[in-house]
C-alpha cells in the first residue's frame, strides 16, 4: 500500500453516539451558544415523528425556532433559499438539521446564506469560496448512508441547469454529529438498503481512491466491516437498535474518510444520474459501485482486494487466492446487491434499467444515457479517479449497467 508523502486530514465534528443520544441536544446547543435553532427537516421524517422524537428529547427547557419541512428528495438552490428566509423570519440562531443527505445539504447551503448574507448561493459553489466560521449547526441523520454529517461538501441541484452543485469549505463541517438508532429505526427495508449502500461506496472509493491517506484509511476500513456484519441483521431485523446503531457509526466513519480522501468514478456517475433523472443517490451508488471497482482493477487491484478482509472476513480472505482477491470484492458487492433486492421485494435496484418511480414507471430511459454522460463531463469527482474517464467510457459503463451486465475487459482501457 502506497500514500501520498504529504497529506491533510480533518474531522472536527463532535459526534455523539449512542442510544439515548438526542438527550445530549440541549447540552451542545449551550456549548454553541445557541438558544433558538430552527429544525430542518422533509415532510417525510415529519410524517414518521422523527420530530416528534426529537422535540420530546430536548425537553421543556429548549423551544425550536420554527420548523421547515419543506426540504425536496434532490436538495435544490430554491429550497435553500426558501428554508434561508424562514430562518430570518423566525430569527434563529442555530440549526438542527434533522433528515437524510438531502436535508443535511439542505441545512449547509442555508447556513452559507445565513451566515453570509444574501441569496445568491452559487457564489460560494466550487472549494474555498468560504472564509469564516457558519452559524452553529448540529446534523442528526435518520439514514445511516451519506455521511454529510461529517462533511465539508455539499452538493445541491441546480434546476435550472439540470447539474448537481458541489461546495467545499472545513466551515461547512456540522459542529456536532448526534447518531441515535430511534432516527432510523423506522426506515423501510428499500431506503435502509440504498442508504447503507451509499455508506459501502463511500468507505471503499475513500480506501481506492487517488487522495486516500493512512486516516481516511482507516475509518473506510472500520466502515466496510460494520456494514458486511451489521447490514445483513438489520435487512433480517428492522428493530435491532444495536445494529441499526452500528450502520449510523459506519456511515458516519466512510463520511470521514471520503470528506479526506474524496471519491471518484462511482459518485461521477451517480451524480449525473441523479441530475438528468432524478434518482436517489443511494440507488445509483447501489448499482455503480461494482463497476467503479472494475472499470479501476488495471490500476488498483492491490487496493480493491485488500477490501476482502473487512467485506468477507477472514476466513474466507485466506482461502481466496491473491489474484482472485479483487474479481471476489466486486462479486460480493453484487452478491449484497442481489441479496437486498430479495429483501426488498425488488425495491433494491441491480441496474439502471430495473429503476422505477414511485408511479411504478422506469425512471431512466435507454435513451437518456448520452444526456447522462454529458452532466457526467462536467462533474468534478472524476479528478480523483484513479483512471481517467473520457465520452466513450462513460458511455460504456453506463450501458452495461443499463443492461445489470459486467464490463468487458477488453474495453477497459489498460493503463
Amino acid at each position: 500500500m502506497t500514500h501520498p508523502a504529504f497529506y491533510e486530514f480533518g474531522s472536527p465534528v463532535r459526534v455523539v453516539s449512542g442510544l439515548t443520544a438526542l438527550e445530549r441536544i440541549p447540552g451542545l446547543l449551550e456549548d454553541l451558544g445557541a438558544a433558538r435553532p430552527l429544525v430542518i427537516t422533509d415532510k417525510g421524517v415529519r410524517a414518521a415523528g422523527l420530530v416528534d422524537v426529537l422535540t420530546g428529547a430536548l425537553g421543556n427547557g429548549l423551544e425550536p425556532g420554527g420548523i421547515a419541512d419543506e426540504v425536496p428528495p434532490d436538495s435544490s438552490v430554491a429550497a435553500v433559499r426558501e428554508v434561508a428566509h424562514r430562518f430570518r423570519e423566525a430569527r434563529c440562531d442555530g440549526i438542527l438539521a434533522l433528515g437524510g443527505g438531502s436535508v443535511l445539504d439542505t441545512a449547509k447551503g442555508v447556513n452559507i446564506l445565513v451566515s453570509e448574507g444574501g441569496d445568491d448561493l452559487m457564489a460560494y459553489s466550487g472549494a474555498g469560496a468560504l472564509k469564516r466560521r457558519l452559524k452553529p449547526l448540529i446534523a442528526i441523520p435518520t439514514t445511516a448512508g451519506t455521511g454529510s454529517e461529517t462533511t465539508l461538501v455539499a452538493v445541491i441541484k441546480d434546476a435550472a441547469r439540470q447539474v448537481k452543485m458541489t461546495f467545499v469549505s472545513h466551515y461547512l463541517i456540522p459542529d456536532a454529529a448526534v447518531l441515535d438508532p430511534r432516527m432510523t429505526l423506522t426506515l423501510p427495508p428499500h431506503i435502509t438498503a440504498a442508504t447503507a449502500m451509499d455508506a459501502l461506496t463511500h468507505a471503499m472509493e475513500a480506501y481506492t481512491c487517488l487522495a486516500k491517506n493512512p486516516q481516511s484509511d482507516a475509518a473506510a476500513l472500520a466502515a466496510v466491516a460494520l456494514i458486511a456484519e451489521h447490514l445483513p441483521r438489520v435487512m433480517a431485523a428492522p428493530g435491532d437498535a444495536h445494529a441499526r446503531l452500528a450502520l449510523a457509526n459506519a456511515a458516519t466513519l466512510a463520511g470521514m474518510a471520503f470528506s479526506n480522501s474524496m471519491c471518484g468514478m462511482v459518485h461521477n456517475l451517480g451524480h449525473a444520474v441523479g441530475a438528468v433523472c432524478g434518482v436517489p443517490h443511494g440507488t445509483c451508488m447501489a448499482i455503480f459501485l461494482p463497476y467503479g471497482l472494475e472499470y479501476n482493477l488495471h490500476k488498483n487491484g492491490p487496493l480493491t482486494a485488500e477490501l476482502l478482509l473487512p467485506l468477507a472476513g477472514p476466513e474466507v480472505f485466506a482461502r481466496t487466492p491473491a489474484y482472485h482477491r479483487p474479481f471476489r470484492v466486486i462479486e460480493a458487492v453484487r452478491q449484497l446487491n442481489r441479496h437486498l433486492r430479495e429483501r426488498t421485494a425488488g425495491r433494491h435496484a441491480c441496474s439502471l434499467q430495473e429503476v422505477r418511480d414511485a408511479r411504478g414507471q422506469a425512471q431512466i430511459p435507454r435513451e437518456r444515457l448520452p444526456e447522462i454522460v454529458a452532466a457526467a463531463m462536467r462533474d468534478g469527482t472524476a479528478i480523483y479517479n484513479p483512471e481517467d474517464l473520457d465520452r466513450e467510457d462513460v458511455l460504456m459503463v453506463l450501458t452495461q449497467a443499463w443492461e445489470g451486465l459486467p464490463l468487458d475487459r477488453t474495453r477497459v482501457r489498460q493503463g
